[in-house]
C-alpha cells in the first residue's frame, strides 16, 4: 500500500486517547492539572513507570495531539512542541552541547538566531565557530574534539542561500556530529529532513504551520539517533533512543519553560490540515512575483531560489520538490527608494513575519538587523537597498497591481 499523502495524514492522525464525545477536532484542554485516582498512581507517573499528563507546562492533551500530527507528516521519531521557533533552537542546542564545547554555523542566519549564537551562547561558555556552510573544506577544518553539532538553515533568511545538505550530513556523520536544521522556510510538505539524514529538525510553527499567523510556536523533531556518541546525553543513556527527548522534556524544557499552550496547539492542528494547499498558492505567487521583479527596470537585483539565475537553483529544485519557499528579496537603488516603495503599497502589509496568509514586506537592514554593526551586516550580506517579501495566498494579479503602482509612484 502506498503511503498516504501529506494532507490525508494531517487530517486523519489518530488521537493519543479516545475522545469522550468523539469530536472530529481535538478539543482544547485548557486545564492545568490532572487528577490521579490514587497516591500510588501518582507515584508511578512521577517515577516514569507510567506515561500520563501531570501538569500542562510539561505536557497537555491538545499539545500532545499536535506533536502526533507533526510525526504523522514528518515520519520523525519524536516531537516536542514549544512556545516559539527560538525556543525550539535554544532547547535543541542546549540538549546536545555543553559548556566548553562548540558548534559550527554560518553567519548567514535569521537575525535573532545569529544574536543568540553570538551573544547568549557565548556568555554560557558555548563557542560558535562561523564557517562558510557552502565550503566542505571550511567545515572540515573547523572541527575539533570539542565540536558537537552543525547548525544550518535549509534556505538562509534573508540571504536565500541553499546549502549542500547531503554534503553537510556526510561530514557530520564522519565526525560523529549532530546535524540541526532550521526548516522554517521549507515545511515538511516541501522537505523531508529525515529523508536527508538530519538528526534534529527545528522550525518556527508560527509561519506556515499555524494557518496564517494565527499563533506563534515552535517544534523540535527528533528524527531518530542512538545518541550514545553525544557526551551531553550520556547521563541519559538508560533512555536509549529516547535520550534526547528525555533530556529536553525532563531538564531543558522543564527548567527553562517555553511550553506551548493548548490554544496555540489548537491553531497549529487546524493549520496543518491546510498547510499543503497554502504552500502551493504561496509558492506559486512567489514564482510569479520573482519573474515580475526580474523584468522591472527599477529593480536592481532579485534573489529567489526558484529563478534559474540563482546560483543554487538546481540544488533547490532537487531538495524542495521545485517549491523553494515563498520568500524573495529584491533591491532598489537606495534605502530612500525602498522606504518610498513600501509606503506606496496599499495591499501588501509592512510587517515582520513570514508565510502569513497575507503578503508581507520588510526592510531587514533597518529592522531585524538594526542592532548589528555595519561590519556584521556586511558579513551577513545585509545592505540597505534590500527588501524581503513573503508571499501570501492573495490573487497574484492583485499583488502585481499593488507592486506596479508602488514602483511607478516611487
Amino acid at each position: 500500500m502506498n503511503e498516504q499523502g501529506f494532507t490525508t495524514r494531517a487530517l486523519h492522525t489518530k488521537y493519543p486517547a479516545a475522545d469522550t464525545h468523539s469530536a472530529l477536532h481535538m478539543p482544547v484542554y485548557d486545564g492545568v492539572a490532572y487528577e490521579f485516582e490514587s497516591a500510588e498512581a501518582m507515584e508511578d507517573v512521577f517515577n516514569f513507570r507510567e506515561k500520563r499528563h501531570i501538569y500542562s507546562r510539561t505536557s497537555n492533551p491538545t499539545v500532545e495531539y499536535f506533536e502526533q500530527k507533526m510525526l504523522s507528516v514528518t515520519g520523525g521519531f519524536a516531537a516536542i512542541a514549544v512556545s516559539s521557533g527560538m525556543a525550539a533552537i535554544s532547547n535543541a542546542i542546549l540538549a546536545v552541547v555543553e559548556k566548553g564545547e562548540n558548534i559550527l554555523a554560518s553567519n548567514h542566519l535569521f537575525g535573532h538566531t545569529y544574536a543568540f549564537f553570538r551573544h547568549t551562547l557565548y556568555s554560557w561558555g558555548i563557542e560558535v565557530r562561523w564557517i562558510d556552510i557552502a565550503s566542505p573544506e571550511t567545515i572540515e577544518n573547523a572541527v575539533d574534539d570539542k565540536t558537537r553539532a552543525i547548525f544550518f538553515e535549509t534556505i538562509t533568511n534573508p540571504q536565500l542561500e541553499v546549502p549542500d545538505i547531503k554534503g553537510i550530513v556526510e561530514i557530520a556523520k564522519k565526525h560523529d556530529l549532530v546535524t540541526i536544521a532550521d526548516t522554517t522556510l521549507t515545511p515538511p510538505y516541501v522537505f523531508s529532513s529525515k529523508g536527508y539524514g538530519i538528526d534534529i529538525d527545528v522550525m518556527s510553527a508560527t509561519k506556515f504551520i499555524s494557518g496564517g499567523a494565527a499563533a506563534f510556536g515552535g517544534v523540535i523533531i527528533d528524527n531518530g539517533n542512538n545518541w550514545r556518541k553525544v557526551p551531553a546525553l550520556r547521563r541519559f543513556s538508560k533512555a536509549g533512543e529516547q535520550a534526547l527527548v528525555f533530556k529536553i522534556r525532563k531538564e531543558i524544557f522543564r527548567h527553562l519553560g517555553g511550553s506551548m499552550t493548548a490554544q496555540t496547539a489548537h491553531y497549529m492542528n487546524l493549520g496543518l490540515d491546510t498547510l499543503a494547499l497554502r504552500v502551493e498558492r504561496s509558492v506559486s505567487n512567489c514564482f510569479a512575483l520573482a519573474a515580475y521583479f526580474s523584468e522591472s527596470e527599477k529593480v536592481k537585483a532579485v534573489t529567489y531560489p526558484g529563478l534559474k539565475s540563482h546560483p543554487q537553483h538546481g540544488l533547490a529544485s532537487e531538495l524542495f520538490k521545485n517549491k523553494p519557499g515563498a520568500i524573495l528579496t529584491f533591491e532598489l537603488e537606495s534605502k530612500d527608494a525602498c522606504f518610498m516603495f513600501m509606503d506606496n503599497l496599499s495591499l501588501i502589509r509592512r510587517a515582520t513575519n513570514l508565510n502569513d496568509n497575507k503578503t508581507l514586506i520588510i526592510h531587514p537592514y533597518s529592522t531585524i538587523y538594526a542592532e548589528f554593526s555595519e561590519k556584521e551586516k556586511s558579513e551577513m550580506q545585509i545592505n540597505d537597498r534590500m527588501m524581503r517579501l513573503s508571499t501570501g495566498i492573495e490573487d497574484v494579479n492583485d499583488l502585481i497591481d499593488d507592486i506596479d503602482k508602488a514602483l511607478r509612484a516611487s
